[in-house]
């Protein structure tokens, strides 16, 4: 009962969802390497974001 929603603004969503759109074309063109790269990739792509974890 006490949860709290944040408000996400739409253009917020927005550049949420054209991040992933651009990263799943990018997988496709270039299939994501070994796990050990993967990880530092995600880590990079964090960074990039301020620390947000986009899925």
């Amino acid at each position: 009962m006490g949860e709290v929603i944040p408000f996400v603004s739409k253009a917020e969503r927005e550049r949420i969802r054209l991040i992933r759109e651009a990263r799943a074309m990018y997988d496709s063109v270039f299939p994501p390497a070994a796990p050990s790269e993967q990880n530092r990739n995600a880590s990079t792509i964090q960074a990039i974001n301020g620390g947000e974890l986009l899925s």
